[in-house]
Order: structure tokens, then sequence, then C-alpha cells
């Protein structure tokens, strides 16, 4: 991938408030727009759009180098900046509402732009924010984990994790973390299965906006898909090699999906939300566990680390327990200066951050 071609950030000098924005929209004729251009909303979904677009669409990404995707809103009139491009490609969850927002107002007053929602078509597949991975369900020694159904929007009935009751989105309830009764759990794109569903829908969206080019857009998403077989290839040899099936990850619970995917656990004493404040009690309750496990490398949020430092929690830890190293592990919602100067998209951050810290966490040598 070539991030210096396609840059991070759009500068936006001398922008608007992102009110007003629909009375604007009339000033926007279609001839002012072409598929040469589009937004993705954050990290992950802006270096898919790429790797499914190619040469034919440059895309942008409004959040910052540094700045984690989750919880972040705009500050100025991006809505206007995204009109003046040819698509946006987001997800259509409460937890990304800013996002939800401009696509609403994209849909209903300017229809040249191609919207495009990530998770359409997966809604039984979504996981409830309270919903608890049966590790039992997985033997990694036995189990093949064939995912040939799993690449395929309609034959993806995910029997095997038995998900049924939890993808139920009107009874998924999380109240005491500011959740919306509604929603699931958006981290969908940490999964390397469900992510390849994901990159059709791109590419299926871009190609009904764009038919000229829909050939490489279907060929590039097929490369692609490939590329994250193998990722989920590794991620099975990884668990299935693990002495622990126990992890402590010092930041918002982010991995549902990977835990759900390969059957392992992480603990965090932080919970769902990345403002929730961390009580005393689950630190202590972390301390026990690190120490009942054996668990010596504890793993923390890179966006909450002051630089060249470990965050205060993964301090705490280390001081209280019988754990004495940390690594990193990234929820893949943004991006930080030194991954964006080794070009690295989604993929190679799962393989030279993600994997690294499980093979250690989960003492998977």
């Amino acid at each position: 991938m070539d991030l210096t071609r396609r840059t991070l950030v759009k500068a936006t000098a001398g922008v608007v408030a992102t009110g007003g924005i629909a009375g604007c929209l009339d000033d926007v004729s279609s001839a002012d727009v072409g598929l040469d251009s589009g937004y993705a909303a954050f990290f992950t979904l802006w270096d898919w759009a790429e790797q499914v677009s190619g040469d034919e669409i440059e895309f942008e990404n409004p959040v910052g180098t540094g700045e984690a995707g989750h919880g972040w809103s705009p500050s100025g009139d991006l809505t206007r900046e995204i009109a003046d491009s040819g698509a946006f490609i987001y997800l259509d969850t409460p937890e990304f509402s800013w996002a939800q927002d401009i696509a609403a107002t994209l849909e209903s007053d300017y229809d040249a732009v191609a919207v495009i929602d990530g998770l359409e078509g997966l809604d039984d597949q979504l996981l409830g924010w309270d919903h608890e991975v049966d590790t039992a369900e997985h033997d990694h020694e036995e189990d093949d984990h064939s995912h040939d159904d799993d690449h395929s929007h309609e034959n993806d009935s995910h029997d095997d994790h038995d998900h049924d009751d939890d993808h139920n989105h009107e009874n998924d309830s999380h109240d005491d973390h500011d959740h919306d009764e509604s929603s699931a759990d958006p981290h969908v794109w940490l999964d390397p299965v469900l992510a390849q569903d994901i990159v059709d829908t791109i590419a299926t969206g871009l190609a009904d906006a764009d038919p000229d080019n829909a050939d490489t857009y279907e060929e590039n998403a097929a490369a692609y898909r490939s590329e994250l077989e193998s990722l989920d290839e590794r991620f099975e040899e990884l668990v299935a090699d693990a002495d622990q099936q126990t992890v402590v990850f010092a930041g918002h619970d982010s991995f549902t999906y990977l835990q759900d995917r390969y059957g392992f656990e992480i603990h965090t004493p932080i919970g769902v939300s990345p403002q929730e404040d961390v009580s005393s009690s689950a630190i202590s309750e972390t301390i026990d566990l690190v120490d009942e496990e054996g668990i010596d490398t504890v793993l923390y949020d890179p966006f909450e680390a002051p630089e060249g430092q470990y965050p205060p929690l993964v301090e705490t830890l280390l001081e209280s327990s019988a754990a004495t190293d940390a690594m990193e592990l990234t929820h893949m919602s943004g991006t930080l200066s030194t991954w964006a100067d080794n070009d690295w998209g989604y993929r190679e951050q799962m393989e030279e951050i993600n994997l690294p810290a499980f093979r250690e966490a989960l003492n998977a040598q």
C-alpha cells in the first residue's frame, strides 16, 4: 500500500460549523462530483476502500493520525467535504453517530454520492455488547476451522457459534456503558472472516456506483480477501498452539469478535466504553487473575499510552502482579505516525502488532 499517495487527513482550512449543511448541498451540482474521490469513516474502512478501489478512487480518512476512530467526531463541516466527493463508506451503528448523521444527510439531500454501509447484510452475525464467549465451544486440536461458507453473505449462518439469541439487536441492553439499546458491538472489523464480507460490500457498492470499473473493484476485493483468509489461518494456528486461553488487556473491550471467532478470552478491567472509569475492585480482580493464570505479558491500547511510556493502568498491573512485560494491541480504528511511516494498513498492523502480542500473551511460542 502507498500511504504517501493517500493522505490520511484532508486539510480543511476555513471550514464552517457542522450545522447548516443541508442548505449548502443545494449549491453543489452533480457535474461537480465524480467517483475519483471518496471518504471512509475511520482507518480500517479507509484502508479497505483503498485496497478495493486501487488507482481508480482516492479515499480520505478524516480521523487524524494518533487519534482513535471510536468515539471520534468531526469538528468542522465534514459533510460538505464528503458531499464534494463521490463516495462515503461508514458503519451504520450509533457508536459512529456522526457518520450516521452524515450518511442520512447525503441520502436525503444529495443522492449523487454513493453511501455504502459496511455492515449491510451482517445483522444476524453481529454480537451484542453483553455477548459472552464460550471458549468450551472451540476445540483447537480437532477443529479444522473451515470457513469456506463464512465468506458468503448468503451462506454464513454461524451455526457453529450458536449466536442466534446474541444477535437480537432489540434485546441487547448495555445502558450501564452508555450504548444504545438497539445497537450491537460495532468492532466487527477485527474479525478477519467478517472483514471479508465488509470488503465484498465495499466492492459491490463501488461497482454499483461506478459500473465502468466494476471488474477492477471485484478483482481487487478478491485479491485482498485472499490476504484476509491467510490472516484468519494465522490466528487459527496461533490459538491452536497457545498454552494459555486468557489474556489481560488494559483497554476498553474491543475484541469480542476475535475471542468469539478463535475461542480464547480477553479480560479487561475497563469494560466496553473507552470513557469508563476503572474501579479499584476491577483492578484488584485483574491482578488476582494475572497471578492465578500465570500471565506474564499484559496488553494495552497504544492510543492511551503517553509517548515512550506505558499507560498508568499497565504500570499499576506490572507493579502489583507477577506480570513482567507489556505489549501494544491495536483495535484498528486509527493509526499512529510510526505505523503510517511504515505504510502499515489493516493487514500489516494485524501481522506486525496484534499477532505478536497475542502470541506472547497466549504463550504460543
